[in-house]
């Protein structure tokens, strides 16, 4: 079972799966990503690999506690490819992926009907193939504090198995420290309550207010 503070997704691409559908050829793969810009590039890859191909559809879903997501037909009709694509993509319940789905036509209509069979059989098993991973979504704190004070903090992050990420020694002590996103809320109380101590969100976007 996934955690609140956990989510799945892609370890590496999966390999270029063939789907065959009444001598139409659609090519799937999946793709980890971690931002929309990583999109473009792959997809004008594909475009060069396969030139002959009519369409390279595809859907993608990005974030972790939120997630936003797009879908792309590529000339196919409304929301015969994307959108099939992308309902693989919840069923799988994974995110920060994209999945392509490069169609070389055959000669022969599918319909509406058929195409949204064939995008998502063809995604289907470009995901069956992929190595799904769960990953837990951390958060991260900025830690100020005099050097008296560094027994005890050393002290709460190994009995807490708090993670030390790196450390800035300077006129006083700089740490950046991360826990689980469950864990997030508890930890930043904990120091807050410690005199001589300042702690902050290092996060973009704080997740406290939402454990």
């Amino acid at each position: 079972m996934v955690q609140e503070d956990e989510y799945h997704t892609l370890k590496t691409p999966s390999g270029e799966i063939l789907f065959k559908e009444r001598k139409s050829k659609f090519y799937a793969q999946a793709f980890p990503i971690t931002s929309e810009e990583d999109v473009k590039p792959i997809v004008e890859k594909l475009r060069k690999r396969h030139h002959t191909a009519n369409h390279v559809c595809y859907a993608w879903q990005l974030g972790e506690r939120e997630r936003w997501y797009r879908a792309n037909d590529d000339g196919e009709p409304k929301n015969s490819a994307g959108m099939p694509i992308y309902g693989q993509i919840q069923s799988y319940d994974i995110t920060n992926v994209l999945v392509t789905v490069t169609r070389i036509f055959g000669g022969t209509k599918l319909g509406v009907g058929g195409l949204i069979q064939a995008y998502r059989t063809a995604t289907q098993m470009a995901l069956e193939d992929a190595k799904i991973i769960r990953k837990t979504i951390m958060s991260h704190f900025n830690l100020q504090f005099s050097y008296a004070e560094m027994d005890r903090i050393m002290r709460t992050i190994k009995q807490k198995g708090i993670t030390l990420v790196s450390q800035k020694m300077d006129l006083d002590c700089q740490f950046l420290i991360s826990v689980r996103a469950s864990e997030g809320k508890k930890v930043h109380q904990l120091f807050e309550e410690m005199q001589h101590v300042s702690i902050k969100c290092a996060d973009q976007k704080s997740n406290l207010s939402k454990i």
